[in-house]
C-alpha cells in the first residue's frame, strides 16, 4: 500500500469516538517527535510553519512553505498532509506538481482569499479540477471557512462541503465551527470531516463522538511548545 492509500484508509472505518489524530508538525524536528510518539499520519499547519519561518500566517512565499513541507516530508516515514493555503493562485498542474515534489500525500485547500470567502460553485471547479490533475496521488481536504469569513450559518457550511465532496474532495473542514454544530455537520456532510482541537475544548474522543473523523491542531502545538520553550528561558535567567 503506498504512503496516499494508507492515510486515505486511515479516514475510514473508524468508530465515533476514535477520531484520526494528526499532530501538526513545524519542521523536521517536531516532525521526528510526532512519529517516534507513534502518530500514524501528520498534518502541517500553514500559521506554525509560518510562525517557525519567520512570517505572519499568510504571509510565507510559496518557494518557502513547499521547501518548509519537503523538509518534513523527508524526515519521516509515515504520510504527510500539507496545509498550503487557498493554493497561492497557482494552476492546478503546478499546484499538484509541487505538491507532489515535496512529498506531501494530502493538502489542505481553503475556500477564502483575503478575509473573503470565495463562491462555492467556482471554488468547486477549482477543486475538480485539482482532483482530475491528481488522480488519487493526492487526499484532498477542502477548508469550509463559514464560522471564519461568513455567517456561521451550518447549514451555509454544509451546503459548501456538499459541492465539495462532489467536486472530489477526500474530506472537509469546517474550520473554528463550534462544538455544539458538530452533530449537525456530521449529520448533514457526506464523508470525513476534519476538526480543529482547542486547548479549552472538548477532548479529543468527545470530538469524536460529536462528528469528527480526524482532528488537527492548527498552529496549537508550536504555541504550547513555545510555551514550555519560555518556561526554560525563564529556568536560565
Amino acid at each position: 500500500m503506498s504512503l496516499v492509500d494508507d492515510f486515505r484508509s486511515l479516514h475510514h472505518g473508524r468508530a465515533p469516538g476514535d477520531p484520526l489524530v494528526l499532530p501538526g508538525p513545524w519542521d523536521a524536528v517536531s516532525a521526528r517527535v510526532f512519529a517516534d510518539a507513534g502518530f500514524p499520519a501528520l498534518a502541517t499547519p500553514s500559521a506554525g510553519v509560518a510562525a517557525s519561518l519567520g512570517y505572519a500566517d499568510g504571509a510565507v512565499p510559496p518557494d518557502e512553505m513547499f521547501a518548509a513541507v519537503r523538509r518534513v516530508a523527508r524526515s519521516v516515514s509515515v504520510p504527510v498532509s500539507a496545509d498550503v493555503e487557498d493554493g497561492y493562485g497557482l494552476p492546478p498542474e503546478e499546484l499538484v506538481e509541487r505538491l507532489l515534489e515535496t512529498g506531501a500525500v494530502g493538502c489542505n485547500l481553503e475556500d477564502s482569499s483575503g478575509g473573503a470567502l470565495k463562491d462555492p460553485r467556482e471554488q468547486a471547479e477549482w477543486l475538480a479540477e485539482v482532483r482530475s490533475v491528481a488522480g488519487d496521488r493526492l487526499f484532498v481536504n477542502a477548508r469550509v471557512d463559514t464560522f471564519v469569513h461568513g455567517d456561521g450559518d451550518p447549514e451555509q457550511a454544509i451546503e459548501r462541503a456538499r459541492l465539495y465532496v462532489e467536486a472530489g474532495a477526500d474530506c472537509v473542514y469546517p474550520i473554528l465551527a463550534p462544538p455544539g454544530v458538530l452533530p449537525r455537520l456530521r449529520a448533514g456532510i457526506e464523508g470525513p470531516v476534519n476538526v480543529a482541537a482547542k486547548p479549552d475544548g472538548p477532548s479529543l474522543r468527545e470530538l469524536g463522538e460529536r462528528g469528527a473523523t480526524r482532528i488537527t491542531f492548527g498552529p496549537g502545538l508550536l504555541l504550547r511548545a513555545t510555551q514550555a520553550l519560555r518556561e526554560i528561558a525563564g529556568s536560565l535567567k
